[in-house]
């Protein structure tokens, strides 16, 4: 029986956007090392779950030589799908169509599954490949990037907010990721500039690549626009799709929970004394006791090439989901600097609007001196910590492995900013400041009319280590609440968070804070 005309037309209408620019680009596409747009959904998404919406979508602009042309989906792909079983709302940008640039349907496409996702209580994931405005419909591709950014601005910490970057994003195009909860990029396909190196050539002079202006490389370890980096797009999306497993759906729903049998809460962790050294003054990795306390093989970092000093992920503790704030001694000493207090203001901010309780692990000597960290605002951004942690209302744990000293031990441990709990080792030190620095302020005199200085000295500091800074000085405050044996910091961190779990915390009305950005 012959196929009725109304389907033959519905099934090749179907073929065309399904082609999206055509055969010869998609192939050209495939020269560049890049998938299609359809071929990244089928990646991210569970087989067979994609429902596409506005599918036959078309751009509505006659002029500058587009009069004739038709462009199906108007360069975008958008709908919903299952990932693990769990509904997401996703837009894939379609460079064979008009290179991905954004006009007002393409807009309005993304804009409606933006509503659907923020309505819904689902994360939201787009895959940016464009090469930004189009030109062509002046106005109304800048209307629609205001859109865009206001349903991003609506959507910021009600659902999940995912960018990934996989091919050109560029002008305009680029503050929807900027606004967005997490930003993966790859390398070599991955650019995201506000002016690209041919304008900057224009004005400056200066030479640059591409790659070197706003690749992958550059926003990971550089600007920290990047969160996740990867060298291809396979892995990717399955970086996408297992930080997921962290995320809520919304903030209204509890992060997923994993099988607390899978690691033994009460596992003992003698491991620690291996990995922590008994010289204070000798530096490690704490990633290491991060991979020895928490549930094995779960710890997910974040931004793990910026403002290495500090220590930002997801892991689990029996388990449940928490993230993780942990000072890196084996960079700066891991003294608290702008890039780090920003990093480490933002995750806690994150963690709070998604119902993820924050465990710090404290060794830290202070934030970081200098010229030009005063110049650059360190009192600006290192308020944005104390701010964030401050107004967090999630379970907040301490640990302190060692050094914790002056404002960034209010920042990273302190009762009084609204830590829900704190726990410490025998090594722990907790002060204003080092023992030999407030050696030569408190005991300056003695020292100087002492016949044998250095001894006087070295007795001077003993006793500031023993009187001051030992932690059950803290305990007997009630600002340290226990102090445990390195082994049992697992089990502890675990009780602790489950002790926590029901926390409820009410605040007084206000429109919103005003923290110091």
């Amino acid at each position: 029986m012959e196929q009725p005309e109304a389907a033959q037309r519905l099934a090749s209408l179907r073929e065309q956007v399904q082609l999206g620019g055509g055969h010869e680009r998609i192939e050209a596409q495939h020269r560049k090392h890049k998938l299609t747009a359809r071929e990244r959904l089928a990646l991210l998404l569970d087989r067979g779950s994609f429902i596409e919406h506005q599918t036959f979508a078309r751009g509505r602009v006659g002029s500058f030589g587009l009069e004739d042309k038709q462009f199906p989906g108007d360069g975008v792909v958008t709908g919903s799908g299952l990932v693990d079983d769990r509904q997401v709302f996703v837009c894939s940008q379609d460079f064979t169509v008009l290179g991905g640039s954004l006009g007002e349907m393409h807009a309005q496409r993304i804009a409606e599954v933006q509503r659907m996702s923020l309505e819904a209580g689902c994360p939201f994931v787009q895959i940016n490949d464009s090469g930004g405005a189009r030109i062509q419909e002046g106005v109304l591709s800048l209307h629609g990037y205001g859109t865009i950014f206001r349903a991003n601005t609506f959507a910021s910490g009600v659902v999940p907010q995912i960018s990934v970057i996989l091919g050109p994003c560029a002008g305009g195009a680029v503050y929807s990721p900027g606004i967005t909860d997490f930003v993966f990029m790859v390398d070599a396909i991955s650019n995201m500039y506000i002016t690209g190196p041919d304008v900057i050539r224009t004005v400056t002079g200066e030479q640059i690549s591409h790659q070197e202006l706003g690749g992958a490389a550059a926003h990971a370890a550089r600007s920290g626009v990047a969160h996740f980096r990867y060298s291809t797009e396979q892995d990717c999306i399955l970086g996408v799709q297992r930080l997921l497993s962290y995320l809520p759906q919304n903030n209204r729903a509890a992060p997923p929970v994993g099988d607390r049998a899978v690691d033994p809460p009460d596992r003992p962790t003698p491991q620690v004394y291996e990995l922590f050294p008994q010289d204070e003054r000798k530096a490690y990795d704490v990633r290491r006791i991060v991979a020895t306390v928490f549930d094995a093989d779960s710890f997910l970092e974040i931004h793990a090439e910026y403002a290495t000093n500090i220590v930002v992920g997801f892991a689990r503790l029996a388990g449940r989901v928490v993230g993780i704030v942990a000072n890196q001694p084996s960079v700066l000493a891991a003294a608290l600097d702008i890039d780090a207090s920003d990093k480490s203001a933002r995750f806690v901010r994150l963690c709070d609007a998604f119902s993820i309780p924050v465990v710090t692990l404290v060794d830290v000597p202070g934030f970081l001196p200098g010229v030009n960290q005063e110049h650059g605002g360190i009192i600006r951004h290192g308020a944005k910590l104390l701010y964030a942690i401050a107004e967090a209302t999630v379970p907040k744990v301490a640990l302190i492995l060692r050094k914790a000293y002056g404002g960034a031990y209010i920042a990273m441990a302190s009762k009084g900013l609204g830590y829900d709990r704190v726990l410490a080792w025998p090594s722990a030190q907790i002060a204003v400041m080092g023992a030999e620095g407030a050696a030569n302020v408190i005991f300056r005199r003695d020292i100087a009319d002492s016949d044998h200085p250095d001894a006087t000295r070295a007795r001077k500091i003993a006793e500031f280590k023993q009187t001051v800074m030992d932690p059950f000085v803290a305990a007997g405050y009630g600002l340290v609440d226990e102090i445990i044996d390195p082994d049992r910091s697992r089990s502890e961190l675990i009780r602790s968070v489950e002790m926590l779990a029901a926390k409820r915390q009410e605040r007084s009305w206000r429109k919103h804070g005003n923290i110091p950005l």
